[in-house]
């Protein structure tokens, strides 16, 4: 039952196909977990030392995009993320977990759309740098996410958190933000 819905949403519901990667819209919608490639439409690749320089040199907004498990139905108790372990990410940055995925329902277009609204404060060019762990394509979804609602200066840390790790910068727990409506 479960599967013939998820068949007949990925055939009408505009969902990446069986096998297929990208959905239609150019998200990787299959697989998050593969090889990236160098570049980024929309933004800009950087490595871990020009992310540092960055945050030195502009008002960076630093968004890291790693995924948990949503759990809706505790909402009412005041959870709705569960991360299953601690996040390290990069001080200074907002955790929006799962807005990298190819397909997004509306509540959580809204949770992102309304995050980079409100962290933003509405400037479309405010700097923003986007990322996950390595080898994961929700960064590169987010980026290309971020600049259909409209925000121009897009930065990817493609290697994510392994690479601030591993250029010995520093890594501090995160809390996801609250899942709201916006």
């Amino acid at each position: 039952m479960i599967r013939a819905a998820l068949l007949l949403l990925a055939l009408f519901g505009g969902t990446a196909g069986a096998g297929e990667l990208f959905n239609e819209r150019g998200l990787r919608a299959d697989r998050y977990r593969a090889p990236l490639p160098d570049s980024v439409p929309h933004g800009q690749r950087v490595d871990a030392g020009r992310a540092r320089a960055l945050i030195a040199e502009k008002d960076l907004l630093l968004i890291d995009v790693q995924a948990i498990t949503v759990r809706p139905e505790l909402a009412d108790l005041g959870i709705t993320f569960l991360p299953n372990k601690p996040r390290l990410h990069i001080p200074g940055s907002h955790w929006l977990p799962n807005v990298g995925y190819g397909e997004l329902d509306e509540t959580m277009d809204g949770y992102f759309r309304g995050n980079l609204a409100r962290l933003t404060g509405g400037d479309f060019t405010r700097p923003m740098l986007f990322y996950c762990v390595a080898d994961c394509w929700m960064s590169w979804n987010a980026v290309q996410r971020a600049h259909h609602y409209g925000y121009r200066q897009l930065y990817w840390l493609a290697d994510g958190t392994e690479a601030w790790a591993a250029a010995g910068f520093e890594l501090v727990e995160g809390q996801p933000l609250p899942l709201e409506p916006h």
